[in-house]
């Protein structure tokens, strides 16, 4: 009786010293989850409580004014004519999404499941896109386009766009087919389906959260555009936001609360836009992680 009850207390404290480690690892856990959250929330309060000084402050402080000046909101609004930018950004980025998430989910899903000649050769120059930045392509693409007489609209950007998008998105959708157990898709063409059909009824449905986060990524950086709206599209009312953004920074340089209001307007749809599909995101994400 003596040698059970000697056998248990040992594995007593084995447990209790377990449950006191994954304690600790769960409040370490807890503390870095918390300066992140702080490393992200300060600057985002530091620009709103900014927005809301008096327009002759300089050097905005955090704290909150006695009498909160809202009205920069709206003079932001207007002095700068986001509605119609914000309009510009919105069409661009809906234009974009859809043919650059469609292109890439196919040839994704060519490049990891038909098993192409020189697919991996393909993939690389894919991946070397990557490597490619903006302001070594903008300048021939101006002379590309004039040609054609879509300078000064919307395709003008949202052409290059899908181009640029290719790379990171073939890339990205080429993973999640890759994910996929093989027996799927053999299964399908077991029972007759061929590659287009095996696509669409089979394959592409497992793509939702990958295909989710593809677009808002899409979205936001398609929003986000700046040098490719600025040179190919003169007419400054259809221009992104970011664009209007910046003329708005050379008139009211010195007026930083004014500044803030409209960096505030500006990043307020794509927040929203990612608060509304947060949990696809990460779940986008996440796939793959664990099989």
């Amino acid at each position: 009786m003596s040698g059970g009850g000697g056998g248990r207390a040992p594995r007593a404290g084995v447990g209790l010293r377990r449950r006191r480690r994954r304690a600790g690892r769960d409040v370490f856990g807890t503390l870095i989850l918390a300066v992140a959250a702080v490393t992200v929330l300060v600057p985002f309060a530091a620009v709103f409580l900014a927005a809301i000084q008096p327009t002759d402050t300089l050097v905005p402080t955090l704290s909150w004014p006695k009498e909160p000046h809202w009205e920069n909101f709206a003079e932001a609004w207007t002095s700068a004519r986001f509605g119609a930018l914000m309009r510009s950004s919105a069409v661009i980025a809906l234009g974009v999404v859809p043919i650059a998430g469609l292109c890439a989910t196919l040839a994704g899903y060519a490049l990891a499941v038909l098993k192409l000649p020189a697919s991996g050769l393909l993939f690389a120059l894919f991946v070397a896109g990557l490597a490619l930045p903006y302001e070594a392509i903008v300048i021939p693409l101006y002379f590309d386009l004039k040609p054609f007489g879509i300078l000064n609209t919307y395709w003008a950007v949202i052409l290059p766009l899908v181009g640029a998008f290719m790379p990171f998105g073939i890339a990205w959708m080429r993973a999640h087919f890759q994910s996929i157990p093989v027996s799927i898709s053999e299964a399908a063409q077991i029972d007759g389906a061929g590659p287009l059909a095996t696509f669409f009824r089979v394959m592409l449905p497992t793509a939702r959260p990958a295909l989710t986060t593809l677009g808002l990524l899409y979205f936001l950086w398609a929003w986000n555009q700046f040098l490719l709206a600025l040179i190919l599209i003169r007419d400054p009312a259809r221009r992104t936001a970011p664009t209007g953004l910046g003329t708005f920074v050379q008139q009211y340089g010195q007026n930083v609360p004014l500044l803030c209001a409209g960096t505030l307007l500006i990043i307020t749809p794509v927040v929203l836009l990612f608060l509304f599909f947060q949990r696809h995101f990460i779940s986008g994400l996440l796939q793959g992680a664990v099989k």
